[in-house]
């Protein structure tokens, strides 16, 4: 009997269809041994020597692993492809070695299926020292800055409080983006439009097209133009309004468009995030199912790596499916920016191409496994698909009059081969158009739009006027972060790596360091305040170029270029004679709270002020903890519910912690919504795909 151990009970099913019965799978559930809750388990003094213990809720399934591995005449560990997996197998091999007769042989596959399985099992390996290494100096790391720093922040803030190496730099970058929109001055300016035609229609070939077009005002007499008020904007329109306008020029370009890289773990949380509006977390979640269910390659990968055979098998289906016109002359291959490809990884793509999303396998696994696997499938298709080609053209019209000449434009581009578009449309991550992009027609207020088509003129044409618009514009602060957004500068910096993207972001919600708000990340009151105390005392540990090298620190120890003791070191000496000294001269910090300008009810001296616990918001009394008064926080609109138009819409929570909104007449009224309704355009019967559940 030969034994094969791997993690989850799903990967063990899924690799139970093809291994027959010479083989017993066992899933460790996870990691069988960590660092102990109570204490550091670091020991300092003898070069940073993990105190590892068995995890309380593993030893029934450690006592399964032992008892299979005294029977079985191979043991193989086919944890996960990557440093925690690396680590979870060398602490299963210290567990059951030494049994006598028996072999222990590290395998590795980056995806479920029985080619990759037969063939990791006919090319067996030796743990890689290398990789629990690094794995192991993470860990160790990271409890180091936790343990150390938390009670710091305990007596400095707040009791409870903890800070994370990864976490608090995603904190600062919040914080430090919520300041720059607070500082952000805006401006007024007008942007012109003149509405133009041909003095005779021209028909466009196999294109519906308007005879008139939109031209946009840039320049005046050669200098860009810059219209600041009103006034400004109602001469330049006067002027506008009495000019004569010509041709200057006709630019026509093709335009070459190749499609992007196969998924990588950022990329994908990415695009997820902004087609479904899904969490990085739970991306990940849909994915691992996925994963181990056999469908998909790797989910935590930071290569665009494809193997000759899956691009081999991509081309084939393309050809077949939608013509060899669609098929690149040569396969297409991709650079990974990443200073280091996770372990000779893949891209995340599907593990057969002709599987697809409404296939039974696929269907089964639920609505949310479909939508993964079908943007997952769209993009690995793609990226092996033939360039995109357009038609651009750039029309370049003066506008002379008494008031000066006038330089106006109106850009355009018409598809002439789809390519790979055929199957993914980039601007929308999930292979669909929009509606704006599927109508071929001229919108000159959808300045940005992709297809513009643009009526024939030629140079020195004369055109006639329609007429002249004008819109009022003001700049705009800089975005917030979105979970993709946030993930995407991370990745930038070279801050965290695969396996660290969705924690780190679940991490700081549930810290209650920052919140999500229609899916705009705000910091709140108390990750302001430690977030301030931590540049105050610990810039250098959560200094972004600082977090990048420890990363590639960790990345040299995994390749065997750097020993881990020695980083780990560099970083401690500095860092404990750091808190010995804010221990001593940082004052206590005090977290700014939110006033209601209410008296307390229950002792009638203190105020009711809104504080942030576990669970959320809260009212408490100021004069805590001498009075104990608290009560719910209700967040209500300045809104009427537009089912029911008798209540207001107030600020809910579901039980995970999402936000969305509800009438606070609920529940005689159960309209519920996870967008605001002027920005979600709610029906008056309450009705719309984007209604919540009061239950969720």
């Amino acid at each position: 009997m030969n034994l094969i151990i791997v993690e989850s009970p799903t990967k063990a099913r899924t690799l139970s269809r093809f291994l027959g019965r010479d083989y017993t799978i066992d899933p460790t559930m996870g990691h069988i041994v960590d660092l102990p809750k109570s204490k550091l388990g670091v020991d300092i003094e003898k070069n940073f020597e993990p105190d590892y213990v068995l995890v309380a809720k593993r030893k029934d399934t450690v006592a399964k692993i032992k008892t299979d591995a005294k029977k079985a005449k191979n043991i193989y560990l086919a944890t996960d492809p990557d440093r925690e997996g690396e680590a979870i197998a060398h602490h299963v091999a210290n567990l059951i070695n030494g049994e006598k007769g028996r072999v222990l042989k590290r395998i590795v596959f980056h995806e479920i299926t029985e080619s990759a399985v037969k063939h990791a099992l006919e090319n067996p390996r030796t743990v890689d020292l290398r990789l629990v290494d690094a794995q192991q100096a993470r860990r160790v790391l990271d409890r180091l800055v936790g343990y150390k720093l938390s009670p710091l922040l305990w007596k400095k803030i707040r009791k409870g409080l903890s800070a994370g190496r990864v976490q608090s730099v995603a904190v600062r970058l919040v914080v430090e983006k919520e300041r720059e929109i607070g500082a952000f001055k805006s401006g007024e300016y007008w942007e012109i439009f003149a509405e133009v035609k041909p003095p005779f229609a021209r028909a466009s070939e196999g294109q519906v097209v308007r005879n008139s077009f939109n031209v946009k005002l840039i320049k005046k007499d050669s200098n860009k133009i810059e219209v600041a008020n009103g006034e400004q904007a109602k001469e330049v329109v006067s002027n506008l309004e009495k000019s004569s306008y010509e041709v200057s020029t006709v630019e026509k370009k093709e335009v070459v468009k190749r499609p992007p890289a196969p998924f990588t773990t950022s990329t994908m949380t990415q695009a997820a995030g902004r087609s479904m509006y899904w969490s990085a977390k739970k991306t990940m979640s849909v994915a691992q199912k996925l994963y181990e269910e056999g469908l998909i390659t790797y989910h935590r990968t930071d290569s665009t790596n494809l193997s000759v055979e899956a691009i081999a098998q991509a081309r084939e289906f393309i050809k077949n499916k939608y013509g060899q016109n669609f098929v690149p002359d040569s396969p297409r291959l991709y650079k990974t920016k990443s200073k280091l490809v996770q372990e000779a990884h893949e891209a995340i793509r599907p593990t057969q191409v002709s599987v697809l999303s409404t296939e039974s396998q696929v269907v089964s696994m639920g609505n949310d496994a479909i939508r993964l696997y079908e943007l997952i499938w769209r993009r690995f298709v793609a990226c092996q698909m033939a360039d995109s080609i357009f038609d651009g053209t750039v029309i370049n019209v003066e506008a002379k009059s008494d008031g000066g000449i006038y330089q106006m434009q109106a850009r355009g581009q018409v598809m002439k081969f789809e390519g790979w578009k055929k199957v993914y449309e980039k601007t929308t991550d999930y292979g669909l158009k929009t509606t704006a992009q599927k109508k071929n027609v001229v919108d000159g207020s959808r300045w940005n739009v992709d297809e513009v088509v643009l009526p024939g003129v030629e140079e020195g044409e004369q055109l006639n006027l329609i007429k002249v618009t004008s819109e009022q514009k003001f700049t705009e602060p800089p975005p917030r972060y979105t979970e993709a957004t946030l993930v995407k500068t991370l990745e930038k910096l070279g801050i965290g790596r695969p396996s660290t993207y969705a924690p780190t972001l679940t991490t700081i919600q549930d810290r209650q360091y920052v919140e999500k708000k229609e899916g705009k990340f705000y910091p709140t009151a108390l990750g302001i305040a430690v977030n301030d105390f931590l540049v105050s005392y610990f810039e250098g540990v959560i200094d972004y170029n600082f977090t990048a090298q420890m990363e590639d620190n960790l990345d040299d120890i995994a390749k065997g270029e750097k020993q881990w003791v020695p980083v780990i070191s560099d970083f401690w000496n500095p860092f404990s004679t750091q808190l010995e000294k804010v221990e001593k001269v940082a004052e206590r910090v005090k977290v700014q709270v939110e006033t209601t300008g209410k008296k307390c009810p229950l002792c009638k001296e203190g105020e009711q002020i809104v504080r942030v616990g576990r669970f959320g918001k809260f009212l408490a009394c100021s004069r805590f903890p001498d009075c104990k008064w608290s009560a719910a926080y209700v967040e209500t609109l300045q809104m009427k519910c537009p089912d029911c138009g008798k209540g207001n819409v107030v600020v809910k929570r579901t039980s995970k912690g999402k936000h969305f909104f509800g009438c606070s007449r609920y529940p005689k009224c159960k309209w519920a919504s996870w967008r605001k309704p002027a920005a979600a355009g709610a029906m008056a019967d309450g009705s719309g795909a984007d209604k919540a559940q009061e239950t969720t």
